[in-house]
Parts: C-alpha cells; sequence; structure tokens
C-alpha cells in the first residue's frame, strides 16, 4: 500500500484544491468569465481525484484473503485509472466545451481584479501543494534525472500529484493570458479560446496518466538495482550454484512479489534444499521490506 508520505502529499492537495475550486467558482459568478468556470471545474474535479485515491489507498492496505491471495494493492492501481479517466472526461471535456460555448456566445468579463487575485492565490496554494509533492517524490528519485523518475515511479498518488498540480499551474497561466487578453483588447473571445486550451492540457496530462496507470494495472517490474540486489542476496547462500530469472511485479508502490529460480548444488540432499530455499525466503524478506512475497522455485522444476 502507498505509505504515509504519499497520504500527506494527496491531503495537502486536497485541501489546496477545495479552498482554490469554492474561489474559482465565487471569482466566475462575479466576473462572468469562462476561464474561471473551467478553471472551478479543474480544480472540484482534482478535489474528487484526491478523494478517490485516499479511498484506493486504503483499500490497497487490506490483508490478503483466499479471493486475492497476494492482497489488494493493484486496487491502488485502479482507482488511479478511474483518476486518469475522470481528469479527460470531465476536466478536458467540460472545459473544451466551456470555451467552445463561450468563443460562440461571448460575452464580456467584469470585476478582473477580484479574478486575478483569485488566480494569485490558487497559484500559491498549488504551489505548495507542488512542492509537498516534489519533496516526497525526490525521496526515492535518488539520482535518476525527473523525467526518467517520473517514467519508473511505481507510486501513481504522487505521480498523479505532480502532474495534475503541472496542469493547473499551466491552467492558471492559460487563464490569466486569455483574461488578461479579453481585457486589453475589448474581444471576450480569448477568454473562451483560454478556456480550450486548458482543455487540451488537461487531456494531454490524462493521457499520460492513462499510460501509466495501465502500465501498472498490467504489472510492472520493480526497479533493476532491487532485482539485482535480490539475486546477489539468493546467491549468497550455501548451496547455490546461480541464480536464474529474478521475476518481480509491483502489486502497489510498496507490494513486490518476487519468484526466484535458483539452481541448486547436486551433492545436497533435499531437506538442505527446503532449508536454503526457506533461509533465502526469510533473508530477501528481511533485507527489503517493499518484497511481500518471495517464492524460490529450482532450475529445472516443472
Amino acid at each position: 500500500m502507498a505509505g504515509h508520505g504519499s497520504n500527506r502529499v494527496i491531503l495537502t492537495a486536497l485541501a489546496a484544491n477545495v479552498g482554490i475550486a469554492v474561489a474559482k467558482f465565487v471569482a466566475a459568478g462575479i466576473t462572468g468569465s469562462s476561464a474561471m468556470v473551467t478553471e472551478g471545474v479543474h480544480s472540484l474535479v482534482d478535489s474528487t481525484n484526491h478523494v478517490l485515491l485516499l479511498y484506493g489507498t486504503k483499500r490497497s492496505g487490506k490483508a490478503a484473503d483466499r479471493v486475492h491471495p497476494l492482497g489488494y494493492g493493484r486496487e491502488l492501481y485502479f482507482w488511479s485509472f478511474v483518476v486518469a479517466m475522470l481528469v479527460f472526461t470531465l476536466g478536458a471535456g467540460v472545459s473544451v466545451y466551456e470555451g467552445v460555448l463561450h468563443m460562440l456566445h461571448p460575452e464580456p468579463t467584469s470585476d478582473l481584479a477580484i479574478a486575478f487575485t483569485v488566480l494569485g492565490v490558487a497559484a500559491a496554494l498549488e504551489g505548495w501543494s507542488t512542492w509537498e509533492a516534489l519533496k516526497e517524490f525526490n525521496k526515492s528519485r535518488g539520482t535518476k534525472s525527473m523525467f526518467r523518475a517520473l517514467q519508473d515511479t511505481k507510486d501513481a498518488p504522487t505521480l498523479i500529484v505532480l502532474l495534475e498540480n503541472a496542469g493547473a499551474m499551466a491552467g492558471l497561466a492559460l487563464a490569466a493570458g486569455g483574461l488578461a487578453l479579453a481585457w486589453a483588447t475589448g474581444n471576450p473571445l480569448w477568454d473562451g479560446l483560454a478556456s480550450v486550451m486548458i482543455g487540451l492540457v488537461l487531456g494531454a496530462i490524462a493521457v499520460m496518466l492513462l499510460v501509466e496507470a495501465k502500465g501498472l494495472l498490467i504489472g510492472e517490474s520493480a526497479d533493476p538495482a532491487l532485482i539485482e540486489a535480490i539475486r546477489a542476496c539468493a546467491a549468497g547462500h550455501v548451496g547455490v550454484v546461480s541464480v536464474g530469472e529474478v521475476l518481480t511485479v509491483h502489486q502497489a508502490p510498496d507490494m513486490v512479489v518476487t519468484v526466484i529460480s535458483a539452481d541448486f548444488d547436486d551433492a545436497i540432499t533435499a531437506r538442505e534444499v527446503e532449508q536454503t530455499v526457506r533461509d533465502i525466503e526469510t533473508a530477501v524478506a528481511g533485507q527489503f521490506p517493499v518484497v511481500t512475497r518471495v517464492y524460490v522455485r529450482p532450475l529445472g522444476a516443472s
């Protein structure tokens, strides 16, 4: 299941987005801005997404049972997929629809000072949420570049918060630009165009989230460094001649199942092989807490 760090990131983002959504809708009602309506919907969708991620995190911690012998860890990835779909259908879809509607039937905006004040406050809150998510993300990425770490991460909640926040910051900039151009030119068409652009940004982020969530649902292997460390741990036991394939799959960000294929010395007895297998399983589970299930399979076994 996702750790306490991910929960803190989600709760921070939830608190920020609830406040931002209320402020944006109030500003939209006062100013009549299409871009502010779009931004309000965006923040409301983000808030809903964070509630779903918290629910998925809780569900992923359920103990294994007869129906799900490897546990419920992947339920977190299922809810991450749902979140990605909501970003695409509600966030992007509503934004584009609202923008096109405003472009076809443009209406002038008013009280822009309120809108810009709300956008400034929203930017500060999004920055706070992004900073908390980055701190959590940097703990696990090590020496990897940001781009590589985003590709390799199995921590779907933190990834979603980071990408949603990136989309939010871009949306705020587009909304501010649209409002400024509408005011400077006297043409409210710019406000509607800003809404369409926000929708396209959210659509691109949603596609990225869908691709990542799909991969995690199917099952992704652990980091190569962890695989090699597991191999070295198993190979260090007396009676092990060599270690073949080490299969791993993430059930959740901190739940890995591994299957180790090992070649044992023909001179040792079956009882000694059984003891070595138990020793390997104990050693791997003890050395790598993220590995929740260990299976050792003698090479040549059917």
